[in-house]
């Protein structure tokens, strides 16, 4: 479906896998672990002690991309293990969703920014091969952005997540759609209706909705 969808001016079209790659030397989801192991596209290579790839299942129908490793995920090299990764767990539990079994989670960087900073453009461009490759190789039907950084790394939105959060948008023949970072509602904790974790909740609720209806964008869209 998606892999033969790709719209010109994607930011994560397949063509960017030719920069870091040979072409028909794609290392598929088994060895990339190798291949971001040895890579040094960016400085954030010299600060890492371990490259961070994904959890959860490579033939979930969801895909979650986050913004980058933290210091836990960090040591334990895998994405969302800390705070905002179990209050992530839990959301999707809320609404019938398990991340080990029911997604494959992934962020825009592999390796930890410096003090947990927001990634640089550079370093989401020199990391975006290795995302190109996780979307193209999991090919998701759904794919869950969390935070700003994500969203720009993928749709290539700057600043949007207010606005855009608990909107589909169609990309590469897929559902794709921008909440709130888990970081951002461990700063908000109200579950009021219409703060940011309840309004978060409601956009998990549509994406188990989406993910139920198996149907994928029109290819007008």
């Amino acid at each position: 479906m998606a892999k033969n969808g790709v719209m010109a001016g994607d930011p994560l079209q397949p063509s960017l896998l030719g920069e870091a790659l040979a072409a028909g030397d794609r290392p598929g989801l088994e060895g990339l672990q190798g291949s971001c192991q040895t890579c040094r596209r960016c400085d954030l290579a010299a600060g890492r002690q371990q490259v961070v790839i994904s959890r959860g299942d490579p033939s979930a129908r969801l895909m979650v991309i986050g913004e980058g490793p933290g210091a836990q995920e960090d040591a334990s090299g895998r994405p969302f293990v800390g705070r905002a990764g179990q209050l992530l767990d839990q959301m999707l539990a809320s609404v019938g969703l398990d991340s080990e079994h029911d997604a494959y989670v992934c962020n825009v960087v592999k390796c930890r920014p410096p003090d947990n900073r927001k990634p640089t453009a550079q370093e989401m461009a020199a990391c975006a091969p290795w995302l190109a490759l996780q979307i193209a190789e999991v090919d998701p039907a759904v794919v869950l952005l969390t935070g700003a950084t994500a969203l720009e790394g993928v749709l290539g939105i700057k600043g949007g997540i207010s606005k855009l959060r608990g909107q589909w948008h169609p990309w590469q023949g897929r559902w794709v759609m921008p909440v709130f970072h888990p970081s951002y509602l461990l700063r908000n904790p109200s579950r009021e209706q219409g703060s940011p974790k309840w309004l978060t909740w409601q956009d998990l609720k549509e994406v188990q909705r989406r993910l139920e209806q198996d149907q994928p964008p029109s290819p007008t869209l």
